[in-house]
């Protein structure tokens, strides 16, 4: 994609996603960009884009010595602990927190490293079995497992929904998320802070900021079609 194209779409989801996420107080854009290459990449921060998602250790590794340092570079994929030790150093923030061996394993890496490294803990709103996530039933005693650990610092909740033709279909799960994002600020466990909800996508990301995220994660509306 070229530079014009790029700051264009960036431009016109900013204005769409401000809109929709207006009565919350607005929500920040992650740009997704896996398979995009670091100079495309690198565009987008003209365009104002300061949070990179990137869903692959192998990929993330081969690319982010040509990305621009200023990006925060969050990792949003499913991470198997065995990978934690190469990234803990490099990314800002692990959205994809879903088990406690992988938190475990966070905290481990990170004291080892010197820091507390920022996390999301996944929710499997819609009980999908071939997603990851905490079930809703499991998550505050996941989330007071997760305090206790020195390593790590929930900052929020992040969320993947089912693939629906009508994103309307699934306005009752960002719905649910909001709505638990809300009681855990509201009722805060000690040791968790309720700072980001990160949920929608390219094709639900409105409907998303109309319920309440504060982060949604874009990567073909603003870098097009992946080859």
């Amino acid at each position: 994609m070229n530079r014009e194209d790029l700051l264009s779409n960036i431009r016109l989801w900013q204005q769409r996603v401000g809109e929709a996420s207006a009565r919350w107080g607005g929500a920040e854009i992650c740009g997704v960009s896996k398979t995009i290459d670091p100079e495309t990449i690198n565009l987008a921060w003209e365009g104002g884009i300061r949070t990179l998602g990137e869903n692959r250790v192998q990929e993330l590794l081969g690319k982010i010595d040509r990305l621009n340092p200023d990006f925060r570079i969050h990792l949003i994929g499913q991470l198997q602990t065995n990978k934690v030790k190469y990234i803990i150093d490099k990314v800002a923030m692990i959205q994809s927190v879903d088990r406690e061996a992988l938190a475990l394993e966070i905290s481990r890496r990170a004291e080892a490293a010197g820091v507390r490294m920022p996390v999301l803990v996944q929710v499997n709103i819609a009980r999908e079995p071939q997603k990851a996530g905490i079930d809703e039933e499991l998550l505050v005693p996941f989330l007071r497992a997760c305090a206790e650990l020195p390593g790590i610092e929930v900052q929020g909740l992040m969320a993947i929904m089912p693939i629906a033709d009508d994103p309307e279909d699934v306005r009752p799960y960002f719905r649910r998320m909001r709505t638990w994002f809300d009681r855990l600020r509201d009722d805060p466990i000690p040791g968790v802070a309720m700072r980001t909800l990160s949920m929608g996508m390219s094709d639900d990301c409105l409907v998303a900021a109309e319920e309440g995220a504060t982060m949604v994660r874009l990567g073909r509306a603003l870098f097009g079609a992946r080859s």
